[in-house]
């Protein structure tokens, strides 16, 4: 995530290169949501819900502004710039990142249901554990696609140009960004890859903790994941018996990532729309 880090101040320090001094006020929006965003990002206590919902807002303004007749004609003289290729690339990419994440969040709700009709037709504790193992398969091959997936984030390098244009250089900021947040919700989807007996504990502890109804913006998307591996590693190993807080923890992932998918969703949306209004204008 460090790899993309951008400075938050360089679109307005740069705008004076190729835009008016006082800039369009779609142009200041994007710097609005674009900073707010890095802000939640840098900070330990936004929850991954409120940064998605900051990325959607950022991806929406962008929307308008590649709709601004100034964006386009300074695009359409990028054409012969390779930074047009890379954010074209760039957001086949991010398309790519989101369906992976929608894939794998996607077979994780499916092992969690199937857990789920097992424990209410009160299976035998050999179906029970058989059943969690099959989980953990899947969920293994889930990690192993996700944490390629974030080997690539962290290989590829964000290319920047003195040469490129205020605008051009806001769509690679937004890009960075973007990928930083996607990273987010790909590590939030895949969990630890094993985790100890000791994080086992101390994650089953944190279940059985009195129930606290979190809002939206406090708590969504916390560690339900990761809560949900351990106990079933803890179950798989016969560590703990096997009905212990299993159910509690299905609830409580589904609860955490009920609109997450939704999110994700939108955000797809968001990408495919702007690439699109993107290659309209390169290809004019």
């Amino acid at each position: 995530m460090d790899s993309f880090a951008v400075n938050p101040r360089k679109t307005l320090h740069i705008r004076s290169n190729s835009l008016p001094s006082k800039p369009h006020p779609i142009v200041s929006q994007v710097e609005e949501h674009y900073c707010r965003l890095k802000s939640s990002e840098a900070s330990s206590s936004t929850s991954l819900c409120h940064r998605l919902s900051s990325l959607q807002d950022l991806h929406d303004s962008i929307e308008n502004l590649l709709l601004l007749p100034c964006t386009q004609q300074t695009l359409v003289h990028e054409t012969h710039n390779k930074w047009a290729d890379d954010l074209l690339e760039g957001s086949l990419r991010l398309l790519d990142l989101c369906d992976i994440a929608k894939d794998a969040l996607l077979q994780t709700q499916e092992c969690s249901h199937e857990l789920e009709s097992v424990l209410r037709r009160r299976k035998s504790e050999t179906v029970i554990i058989s059943g969690v193992q099959k989980c953990l398969n899947s969920r293994k091959m889930i990690k192993k696609t996700v944490h390629k997936a974030l080997k690539g984030i962290k290989s590829r390098n964000s290319q920047k140009s003195e040469e490129s244009s205020a605008i051009v250089s806001l769509l690679q900021e937004v890009e960075a960004v973007t990928y930083s947040t996607v990273e987010s919700v790909l590590s939030f989807i895949a969990g630890p890859k094993v985790p100890s007996k000791m994080s086992r504990w101390s994650l089953i502890s944190k279940l059985v903790q009195p129930k606290r109804v979190a809002s939206k913006d406090e708590g969504a998307y916390a560690n339900e994941v990761e809560m949900l591996d351990g106990i079933l590693y803890s179950i798989a190993s016969h560590t703990i018996d096997e009905s212990f807080s299993l159910q509690e923890s299905l609830r409580k992932f589904e609860s955490s990532i009920q609109g997450l998918e939704e999110d994700l969703d939108s955000l797809n949306r968001h990408l495919i729309k702007n690439r699109v209004s993107l290659l309209n204008i390169l290809n004019h």
